[in-house]
């Protein structure tokens, strides 16, 4: 059944209702478009084009006042998707200065994107994100929420220009997607444009604008119906890949027992991907190796709560939405050791770090990794993909030992599922399990079932269910969650209440705090003011997060306002005022020196930022804050998101933070900066530079990346790291440095 209006009869290529929904025919052509940009091949005369996009910002549901012009071709292998983007200004005014694949600073740049809904479910869908200079970014939505940017398929594409704007070419291979079994295919398509200049976003389609201005493409229920559509017949669109790899490293580090110096290896592994049907995928993978991986950026932490640094290896990134349980987001926010900041909890920001998110239970950086030490990962394999109205996702990795960090061989498990219900609801369950628990006694198990229900455009409620089994630990072994969420334009709401048993235990999850019963109200308004033609929209938020033990004892409370005003030019102003209460069971150890003793503490903390948007040649959020904190002061001085661009192939990215800390038990100043430099040569090859120092450590450190895509899903890399001790006799101390070489290739049978 089609979601829209009647397809179109030839030799026209779109329809439209009243409401704005639009269906799109797919043509067949027997000799392929050249794809070269240049959008002179006969098919573009013969074929008209799909056009009349629909703004959603700065003004909602009127003309785009760019015209774009869409084609959308196949033949017997591709899929051919072209596009004339008209511009009124003169090429220079544009916004386009990022070319590294999978940038995320791309959306900030004049930009046009391909949503394809390729299971026609009305909720999950792939991304094609192309800029005028050629950068790309592709990526998978799951849940119209859940954005996945490592999801990297083989495709061609080209840009070019034409006197009054610029054009696109891209070619698809079947192979490279996955869709329902059959011939004839209907899938969920929709375009956007975003005119960076000006600051407009428009889509083929009717988009709500409470989504905000790139991310209104993730309202995969409101794309357009594509008809028409053949896929190669009776065959596998998977089919075979296999990926080998080989790796040399040297290898210098002071701080093992006995040091290496210059120690020289080498290595191989093996990658193989099989598509068991259209639809349902198999990974294998042995003596995996993730030495190319970016350092991860380090953080700031003054709280007394773990840190959450997110997912980088290849390997456990395809498809991770999949995993995704209970309409849990990843975490945000610090603690434990030598940080600050805090955040969650809908936007509250507490200097105590009481904002909160709900467990993970499946945060993939707990296989390969143990205290701090890198675990080989001897195999593993996946299995992921879609069974009729089933989403299904099964892992098991297995790792070596570690002799530092003590870590034994281990077997790593993650089942999930999840049904799809009605127009955009589901239901799932999870498992998972590690056969040694994380301090070497016993195993450990988590299962789960969750519900996500969605209504009207706007209104979302998560819920779920979980319990914890490890060897040594029964008892309060449970969480459990509901959220209503309700997310327009206009207003805003949300109501949770979390509760997470002692000893609940996900060893495969991140848990940030356990033993709690959290209770949390947050309203938004956001006026449009039709008035003041500089300001987009105005903002007023206030949240009360409120926390206790088990037993009822009140652990953190957190009242929370905040304004802001979004400019029409993307800049941005936001002040915020926080009032918490922090109560301490034992004694925190901030600093070195320097001890927070048990007992209750109130804090009163205000915060303002100002943002440069992306479009500026210097951007990024710099903000000051000043507070009480722990009966004396604390002052942070941040830079964040930062970027100066030099030309469009070199930018500078610098960040900053400062924090100066007066308590009546000691003083301490800490600093984390750092910068990225990236050049990139071409689209698919660039150089990085990730350079920091963080003084709660006293390290300085170094990671420097080649990367070149030299053939599509082959890569070559250059990596060098190092570390010092700022703080040695001799400065700076070296702590360990590594030179790694990495080549891969795939073969596609």
């Amino acid at each position: 059944m089609i979601d829209g209006p009647p397809p179109p009869i030839a030799p026209a290529v779109i329809s439209r209702d009243a409401a704005g929904h639009a269906t799109i025919r797919a043509v067949r052509v027997t000799e392929p478009p050249k794809i070269d940009g240049r959008l002179d091949d006969r098919v573009y005369e013969d074929v008209p084009a799909a056009s009349g996009f629909i703004q959603h910002q700065p003004l909602a549901n009127v003309p785009a006042t760019e015209q774009t012009e869409v084609w959308v071709l196949f033949d017997r292998d591709h899929l051919y998707i072209s596009a004339r983007c008209w511009d009124s200004a003169p090429e220079a005014q544009w916004v386009a200065n990022e070319m590294r694949r999978d940038a995320l600073p791309m959306v900030q740049n004049e930009h046009f994107v391909v949503l394809l809904d390729t299971f026609y479910d009305r909720r999950n869908a792939i991304l094609f994100t192309i800029n005028p200079i050629g950068g790309r970014m592709d990526g998978q939505i799951t849940d119209e929420r859940t954005w996945n940017g490592d999801w990297n398929p083989i495709w061609e594409l080209r840009t070019g220009r034409f006197e009054k704007g610029w054009t696109v070419e891209m070619a698809v291979p079947f192979r490279s997607l996955r869709y329902r079994p059959g011939q004839f295919q209907t899938w969920g398509v929709n375009f956007q444009r975003n005119v960076r200049w000006k600051n407009e976003t428009s889509a083929l389609t009717s988009l709500s604008a409470a989504r905000g201005g790139p991310g209104a493409i993730f309202q995969v229920h409101l794309s357009a119906t594509l008809v028409g559509l053949e896929v190669p017949e009776g065959r596998n669109n998977a089919n075979l890949e296999i990926k080998p790899y080989v790796i040399s490293t040297l290898k210098t580090d002071r701080t093992s027992a006995p040091p290496v110096s210059n120690e020289l290896k080498g290595d191989l592994g093996l990658d193989a991907k099989y598509g068991l049907t259209q639809n349902l995928t198999a990974d294998f993978t042995y003596n995996t190796d993730f030495a190319q991986v970016e350092a991860d950026e380090q953080q700031v932490n003054l709280t007394r709560f773990s840190l959450f640094f997110p997912e980088k290896r290849e390997f456990f990134l395809e498809n991770q939405g999949l995993f995704q349980f209970g309409g849990a987001a990843n975490p945000v926010g610090g603690g434990g050791g030598g940080g600050g900041g805090g955040g969650g909890g809908g936007g509250g920001r507490s200097p105590s770090g009481g904002g909160e998110t709900p467990p993970v239970l499946f945060y993939s950086r707990r296989i390969g990794l143990h205290q701090g030490r890198e675990v080989p990962i001897v195999a593993g394999g996946r299995l992921t993909g879609r069974l009729g109205k089933f989403s299904l996702g099964v892992l098991n990795i297995a790792t070596d030992r570690e002799p530092v960090s003590q870590a034994r061989t281990t077997n790593f498990t993650v089942v999930r599922v999840r049904r799809d219900l009605l127009r955009r609801s589901s239901i799932g369950a999870i498992f998972t399990g590690r056969s040694i628990a994380q301090d070497g006694v016993g195993s450990n198990a988590v299962y789960g079932v969750d519900g996500t229900f969605a209504f009207y455009d706007n209104l979302t409620i998560n819920t779920y269910w979980a319990r914890t089994r490890t060897d040594g630990l029964s008892g309060e072994d449970t969480s459990y969650r509901g959220q209503l969420d309700y997310a327009g334009d206009r207003y805003g709401v949300q109501l949770e209440h979390i509760v997470v048993g002692d000893h609940f235990n996900p060893e495969v999850g991140f848990l940030r705090r356990d033993d709690m019963k959290r209770s949390f109200a947050l309203f938004r308004f956001s006026p449009r003011p039709a008035s003041i033609e500089a300001v987009r929209k105005f903002s007023w938020m206030g949240s009360l997060n409120y926390i206790e033990d088990g037993t009822g004892h009140l652990e953190t409370r957190d009242a929370y306002g905040a304004f802001g005003i979004e400019f029409q030019n993307s800049d941005r102003v936001d002040v915020e005022l926080t009032k918490s209460y922090e109560f301490l069971e034992e004694e925190f150890p901030i600093a070195p020196s320097v001890t927070i003793p048990i007992g209750g503490h109130e804090f009163l903390n205000a915060r303002m930022a100002f943002t440069l948007g992306q479009q500026r040649t210097v951007s990024g959020t710099i903000s000051v804050e000043q507070g009480t904190f722990y009966e004396g002061h604390k002052t942070t001085i941040g830079f964040r998101q930062g970027r100066v661009e030099i030309t469009p192939q070199l930018s500078i990215e610098p960040s900053f933070s400062i924090n100066r800390v007066t308590l009546p038990y000691g003083a301490f100043t800490s600093s984390l900066v750092g910068s990225r430099v990236v050049y990139t040569m071409t689209p698919l090859m660039f150089v990085s530079a990730l350079l920091q120092y963080n003084s709660s450590s006293n390290a300085a450190s170094t990671n420097l990346r080649l990367r070149w895509e030299y053939r599509p899903g082959s890569e070559f890399f250059v990596v060098y790291n190092e570390d010092r001790d700022t703080l040695a006799r001799r400065f700076p101390g070296l702590g360990g440095r590594a030179f790694i070489v990495k080549i891969n290739r795939l073969f596609r049978p």
